[in-house]
C-alpha cells in the first residue's frame, strides 16, 4: 500500500518505520525541519527498515501519490493539517487520542477514525519503534450508517499486519473509554507529582508506589493538554466519579475506626486491578458487519486477523460474535 504519514514523532515516526519493515511504499512529512532531516537520515541508513522511506518536503507532496493518509498530529494541529488535504480523495485516517472532535472535522470525507493504545514518555522521532505496536490494542472507529465498511476492514488487515489489536468502538465509545484508562490517570498522575514539591524527604522515599502511579506525569504537558482538554466532557465525568471516591475515602478516614471502613471499600477495587488484564480468551469468528464488529469491541474483544475470514479474541467467554 502507498501510505503517506503526517507527523513524525513518537506514534507517527513508529508506523512509519512498521510500515516500511513490511514493504510498504511510505512518505512521512513533520512541520519540524530538524525532525524531516532525522527521519530522512534514518531511511538512509545501512539496514534501515524494509525498503526505506521518503521525506517530504509539504504536505502536497507527501500525499500526491497516496492511498491512504494517516495523520499523526496533535489535535489542535489537526484542522490547519487537514486544509492542505483538500484536493485528496483517498482514505483518511488519524492516530489522535480522542475521536468525537475528529470525526466532526472530517465529516463528509472518506475517514476512519484510529488510536493505538501504544506509547512511552518520549515524544520524538528518535524514540521511534517499528515493534512499538506488537500487542497493542488500535481502536478503530466504526460508526454505523457512515463508516465504509471495506475501509474499516481494509485498515484492520494493515494493523493487524503489524502486530496491533484491532478494537472496534464508535468514537463516543472510545471518548468515555480513554478519558477512564487514560485521561484522567494523566490528570491524578499530575497531582500526585505535585506532592513532592518543596518536600525533599518525601521526595527522597518515594518508591515503585510513586514511581508507578505518576510515571505518565512526564509526559510533556501539551500533549497531556491537548487530550483532556478536546475529550473535556467526557473526562469531566470521569473525574467527578473519582472526586466522588476520594470523598468517600476522607470520610471512611474520619469514621470511628477507619482501619476497618478503608478495608471494606478497598476490597473491590483491589479485585477488579488484581483480575486486569484479563488473562486467556475464546477464539471466535466474526461477522463482517458493523454490529458483530461492534458487539466483539463493547465485550472487550479485538480482531486478531482481518483477512478473508474475520477472527478475534473475546475474553473469558465461548460466546460467538456471529
Amino acid at each position: 500500500m502507498n501510505v503517506a504519514v503526517i507527523g513524525l514523532g513518537l506514534i507517527g515516526g513508529s508506523l512509519l518505520r512498521a510500515l516500511a519493515a513490511r514493504g510498504h511504499h511510505v512518505t512521512g512529512y513533520d512541520v519540524s525541519e530538524a525532525t524531516r532531516h532525522a527521519a530522512a537520515e534514518a531511511a538512509a541508513e545501512p539496514g534501515a527498515d524494509g525498503l526505506g522511506w521518503r521525506v517530504a518536503a509539504d504536505i502536497p507532496d507527501a500525499v500526491a501519490d497516496a492511498e491512504l493518509v494517516v495523520l499523526a498530529v496533535p489535535l489542535p494541529a489537526l484542522p490547519v493539517v487537514t486544509a492542505d488535504l483538500a484536493g485528496f480523495t483517498g482514505l483518511i485516517t488519524d492516530v489522535t487520542s480522542v475521536k468525537g472532535p475528529v470525526r466532526d472535522l472530517l465529516k463528509g470525507r472518506r475517514y476512519v477514525g484510529g488510536h493505538p493504545m501504544a506509547g512511552k514518555e518520549s515524544s520524538s522521532f528518535l524514540a521511534s519503534d517499528p515493534d512499538l505496536f506488537d500487542g497493542c490494542a488500535w481502536v478503530l472507529c466504526l460508526e454505523p450508517g457512515e463508516t465504509e465498511l471495506d475501509d474499516w476492514l481494509r485498515l484492520a488487515a494493515l494493523y493487524t499486519s503489524i502486530g496491533a489489536r484491532v478494537v472496534p468502538a464508535t468514537a463516543d465509545e472510545h471518548d468515555e473509554a480513554v478519558a477512564r484508562i487514560s485521561h484522567v490517570p494523566h490528570l491524578l498522575a499530575a497531582a500526585l507529582s505535585g506532592l513532592i514539591e518543596g518536600n525533599p524527604l518525601a521526595g527522597a522515599l518515594a518508591a515503585g508506589s510513586f514511581r508507578d502511579g505518576t510515571r505518565v506525569a512526564a509526559t510533556r504537558a501539551e500533549l497531556i493538554a491537548a487530550m483532556c482538554g478536546g475529550n473535556a466532557a467526557a473526562v469531566r465525568r470521569v473525574l467527578a466519579e473519582v472526586l466522588d471516591r476520594l470523598e468517600a475515602c476522607d470520610a471512611e478516614l474520619a469514621s470511628p475506626d477507619p482501619v476497618a471502613a478503608l478495608t471494606s471499600s478497598l476490597r473491590r477495587p483491589g479485585e477488579l486491578r488484581r483480575a486486569w488484564p484479563v488473562a486467556g480468551g475464546v477464539t471466535v469468528r466474526v461477522d463482517r458487519e458493523a454490529g458483530a464488529l461492534l458487539n466483539l469491541g463493547r465485550a472487550g474483544g479485538w480482531l486478531t486477523d482481518a483477512g478473508p475470514d474475520l477472527v478475534g479474541q473475546r475474553p473469558g467467554t465461548d460466546r460467538n460474535d456471529s
